[in-house]
């Protein structure tokens, strides 16, 4: 039934080449971010889970709780 409905939808193949090309064209972006990365940024987004709350960083305790 969904090989016959299918083959009713005319240019059905393209629709498969168009995800295709947009799966690689997001997953090629994404690799070219990943790779313009540096070294520093990526040290300092590391150790933020263990960092400790910086005491000159002006949002107080109270206005993380509202």
């Amino acid at each position: 039934m969904i090989k016959d409905t299918l083959m009713e939808i005319g240019g059905v193949g393209l629709y498969g080449v168009i995800s295709v090309l947009l799966f690689f064209t997001v997953f090629g972006l994404a690799m070219y971010r990943v790779f313009r990365l540096r070294r520093p940024f990526l040290q300092d987004m590391g150790a933020l889970p263990l960092a400790e709350d910086n005491p000159s960083n002006p949002v107080t305790t109270e206005a993380r709780h509202e």
